[in-house]
């Protein structure tokens, strides 16, 4: 499983580099979830978007407390922002929802950056 989550995250940063590259930075988040999706499609890559995911407090069942920006293959956790600078706090995002997926790794895209490769953070559990 390994080399498949890699091989996904190796898929979606090229796609996301390919949408930067056409779109640049100065963009709002949801054109570039829309160009993402769109590019993820044409290179056969499987993913959800705007996933809800629920989050169990005690007994209590918040089926509505956090949607993520992309799921993809059921393995890998992407979050897109917009944002002058990453922050610890997108980083704490990005690692609660690896905690209430299952999932192990989190892709953290900045996509206001000059070059999107300085706006990325690849985030394990």
């Amino acid at each position: 499983m390994n080399t498949e989550v890699n091989q996904l995250t190796e898929q979606v940063i090229g796609a996301a580099i390919e949408v930067h590259r056409e779109l640049g930075p100065g963009l709002l988040e949801s054109a570039y979830q829309r160009a993402l999706a769109h590019e993820l499609r044409l290179r056969g890559v499987a993913f959800e978007e705007q996933k809800l995911c629920p989050v169990i407090y005690k007994d209590l069942l918040i089926d509505d407390a956090y949607r993520l920006d992309f799921l993809v293959n059921g393995l890998v956790v992407v979050e897109l922002k917009t944002v002058d600078a990453l922050l610890d706090v997108h980083d704490a995002q990005v690692l609660t929802y690896l905690k209430f997926t299952g999932c192990h790794i989190g892709l953290l895209m900045n996509f206001r950056s000059t070059m999107l490769t300085k706006g990325l953070r690849r985030l394990a559990l």
